[in-house]
């Protein structure tokens, strides 16, 4: 097949040679493509043509190609539905252990069960040992396919253990020095194996200061240390710093998108990665959230049901009513996301507290200031009343520098209280500025009324 051909062309041709079960021409052209194209064409394809497809690849080649699609892919449960048990476990055999534990993490106890009693043993009690781990943990995320060796060996036999083990390491660029009892002692690059002759003690060249991840460290944390080190992959040890498994970068890419599509789904009030083209089902996720911020937007109908005499007594006030709210909801919704921000790549977590709080107070004076300036000028001229836009201007001020302090102070004391800071959404501050924007709104207004009402 024409190499120039675009990646639609050669799906196409793949197509015809699988339904026209044209095995060797199938495989010539599918192991021409990119591992990451192979998952690709595989996912694009029907129930039937996968089931076709299920013939022509052996489960190594399979696992090959499932380690690079997904892990959190929703439709992960129903490829293995279509595939024989033998087949899975067999697949999941020769897949890295930190992926095969990520598809059976989404499965039911039965059927993991099932997979590992029919798996090879030694395959088996890996995955085991990665499932007893806390979620979004380092030990969850982390695999056991490294190189390890001692620091009583010489360069010579360092290089022939690699050549050994490089085929089924996850990652060769970092080689761990571990003691008689698997003791962490040291770290060493593909580099320094290379360029040291042969009958070096690793003793002797090893570098001592290796930078490790504890098994229970927050994703997160591990996430943190590769960005600062700009590591490749981390060393993952117990308590007692025995080797257990390394995280390389590609796992860390994963978790920063996970973590990111989390924080999000917190502003946003939705869990933005289950999409669906259901409307039923789309609104399904969304009813719950859009039900308790409609109970929560009643308190604030009442309150300006509250101050129905005084609307009715200067009904100009209702024009502006949207118009606080909205600015000091915005405003609100900027320092949440600001808030959650800090706290996901700062360290000193009580030194934030305290600086956050008196930045968003002052950030909320400034920006309220000149919006609450211009508003007064604006409807000063408009409704050639000054008084009014005084009143407008004196609630825009106070409504967002409130507005600042709320979206910076309830994701800090949810992180206090050891909750994730992004579920304290954006709809939930815009909804609970409004209340605290009426309250400030009208009672500003109260004690102006007699200035502005002719």
């Amino acid at each position: 097949m024409n190499e120039n051909n675009t990646i639609e062309e050669q799906y196409d041709y793949l197509l015809q040679c699988l339904k026209s079960e044209d095995m060797t021409n199938f495989r010539t052209a599918f192991f021409d493509l990119h591992i990451y194209e192979q998952g690709q064409f595989y996912q694009s394809l029907d129930e039937d043509e996968r089931l076709r497809l299920y013939h022509y690849l052996s489960p190594k080649e399979m696992a090959d190609m499932f380690d690079v699609i997904e892990e959190d892919n929703e439709d992960v449960k129903d490829y293995l539905k279509e595939m024989r048990p033998q087949y899975i476990a067999d697949m999941l055999s020769e897949m890295y252990t930190d992926n095969a534990a990520d598809i059976l993490n989404q499965l039911d106890k039965a059927s993991v069960a099932r997979y590992l009693s029919i798996m090879d043993s030694d395959s088996a009690e890996e995955i085991k040992e990665l499932l007893h781990y806390e979620d979004e943990t380092a030990g969850a995320i982390m695999a056991t396919e490294y190189v390890a060796i001692k620091a009583n060996q010489t360069v010579h036999s360092a290089m022939n253990l690699l050549k050994k083990e490089a085929r089924s390491a996850e990652t060769i660029y970092y080689v761990y020095v571990i003691d008689e009892q698997e003791r962490l002692i040291g770290v060493m690059s593909l580099r320094d194996l290379i360029v040291s002759d042969d009958d070096v003690m690793i003793a002797d060249i090893v570098s001592e200061r290796v930078i490790s991840v504890k098994v229970g460290d927050d994703q997160a944390d591990v996430a943190k240390t590769i960005r600062d080190y700009d590591f490749l992959a981390v060393p993952v040890t117990d308590y007692d710093d025995h080797l257990l498994g390394i995280i390389t970068v590609d796992d860390i890419i994963d978790v920063i998108d996970d973590e990111a599509a989390s924080d999000y789904s917190g502003l946003a009030g939705v869990n933005v990665e289950e999409v669906s083209d259901n409307p039923f089902k789309s609104s399904a996720k969304r009813l719950p959230w859009l039900i308790t911020l409609l109970f929560l937007g009643m308190s604030t109908a009442s309150l300006i049901a509250h101050y129905e005499e005084l609307v009715s007594e200067a009904s100009i006030l209702a024009v502006f009513i949207s118009l606080i709210t909205g600015t000091a909801g915005n405003a609100g919704t900027q320092s949440l996301a600001v808030a959650v921000r800090k706290l996901a790549v700062t360290d000193d977590k009580d030194a934030n507290f305290f600086r956050s709080i008196i930045t968003e107070v002052l950030t909320g004076l400034v920006t309220g200031f000149v919006t609450g300036a211009t508003i007064f000028v604006i409807v000063g001229i408009w409704k050639q009343n000054f008084t009014l836009g005084f009143v407008i201007g004196a609630a825009m001020l106070c409504a967002i520098t409130v507005a600042n302090l709320a979206g910076s102070l309830i994701p800090l004391l949810m992180e206090k209280l050891g909750f994730d800071p992004a579920v304290a959404s954006g709809p939930f501050i815009t909804t609970l500025s409004d209340l605290t924007s009426v309250l400030i709104y009208f009672n500003i207004a109260s004690l102006f009324m007699s200035y502005f009402i002719t």
